[in-house]
């Protein structure tokens, strides 16, 4: 389902995958600048649209998956717990299924895998693809405070790793050192 965009010719993104390595997180590209992003809308659980407007200020780390991925919901425990150490004050975490039944197939299989408080929002018509690349799933784009792309992954990612809150602070403008 390969989908024609201009959101394969972020800067950056045509870089060579790098070796496996013991952490994941090195799977992770930083772009050399932040890339301005188009504002396009998703819904929460109840249908409403939400874009990442109301996110600015905060690093975001939306993560694209569906209930058919493997990949995807191997992720889905770590992301939970993520979640639950993020500082909600600095961080978001937006995960975002593109199932095409939405909250019909996506609560009901959360539930199944004991996780009924995980919080997903719904692209089911997959919008997004204006703004990210949705072939590869799963796959994480991290978002800087500005609401600019700064890093992006089209793979698995081990979000249990000891290193990513560090690795995550890195996009914040407060911990930005000026020379």
């Amino acid at each position: 389902m390969g989908i024609a965009s201009t959101a394969n010719a972020y800067p950056g993104m045509q870089a060579a995958a790098k070796q496996t390595t013991e952490s994941t997180l090195e799977r992770i590209n930083i772009l050399p600048q932040p890339f301005p992003i188009a504002l396009v809308d998703f819904t929460n659980t109840v249908g409403q649209p939400i874009n990442f407007e109301q996110y600015k200020g905060k690093v975001v780390v939306v993560n694209i998956w569906a209930t058919w991925c493997p990949p995807c919901v191997r992720e889905l425990p770590a992301l939970n717990r993520l979640d639950k150490t993020l500082d909600a004050e600095h961080f978001a975490l937006i995960p975002i299924s593109i199932d095409a039944e939405a909250v019909d197939v996506v609560k009901p299989f959360l539930e199944s895998l004991e996780l009924s408080t995980f919080n997903s929002y719904f692209d089911p018509q997959q919008e997004l693809r204006d703004v990210f690349p949705l072939d590869t799933i799963p796959a994480t784009f991290i978002l800087n405070e500005q609401g600019e792309l700064v890093a992006y992954v089209r793979s698995f990612v081990n979000w249990d790793d000891k290193n990513v809150i560090s690795f995550l602070d890195q996009f914040r403008s407060s911990t930005v050192k000026v020379q």
